[in-house]
């Protein structure tokens, strides 16, 4: 049987009736229209303010423990100790890729930082970052460190500026300083030179 434009319908629950409150008892939302009897809560524009507490010192002021916040642009470093890198006997240099190989970090996408540890023999190690027991004690074992350059979406995770480059530049030209140029003078270039350099000429 062909399909025919009577025939189409919504899926069920995907359309749902707008609810019409105050038209009557006959609708199942009349006279207080769903809003009970009296209150703060039945009147126009009333209600609370979200973690209101009535008066008395709400919940997020009485638990001093709950403090700081999740820095959503924290860096991810994989590390791994000196030991470990031992441990892993490399017959060549040990890179991340090698490291992501081996099953020792999670994936090539964060940058590797080497820490200290025990470390008897000789081994060449090319990461994003050292600390500094851990250069020395490379070093003082007759290994090599390299440090890599950071290629990571975390080295520019930061959170936008709302100042433009601009101005910086009207800043350093002394726009609203005493005897500096009007903003539209230093936009347009007519006054080069700052009150510093003015109060230097006089």
């Amino acid at each position: 049987m062909p399909l025919r434009l009577d025939d189409l319908r919504p899926n069920e629950g995907s359309n749902n009736r707008r609810k019409r409150v105050g038209r009557g008892e006959g609708s199942g939302h009349g006279k207080t229209a769903g809003r009970g009897t009296k209150g703060q809560n039945a009147r126009s524009g009333g209600g609370t303010r979200p973690g209101f507490a009535g008066g008395q010192l709400p919940i997020q002021q009485a638990l001093p423990y709950k403090r700081g916040f999740t820095n959503i642009y924290k860096t991810p470093w994989e590390v791994v100790s000196l030991e470990r890198l031992q441990q892993l006997e490399a017959d060549g240099p040990i890179t991340p890729e090698f490291l992501y190989e081996r099953g020792v970090t999670r994936g090539l996408e964060f940058p590797v930082k080497v820490l200290g540890g025990e470390l008897t023999a000789p081994i060449v190690v090319a990461a994003h970052a050292f600390s500094g027991a851990a250069r020395e004690r490379i070093t003082a074992a007759g290994g090599t460190v390299e440090v890599l350059e950071r290629t990571d979406r975390w080295v520019s995770a930061r959170p936008r500026s709302r100042r433009l480059p601009l101005n910086a530049e009207l800043k350093d030209a002394g726009v609203g300083k005493v005897g500096g140029p009007s903003r539209a003078e230093a936009v347009a270039g007519q006054h080069a030179s700052t009150p510093n350099q003015v109060a230097e000429e006089v």
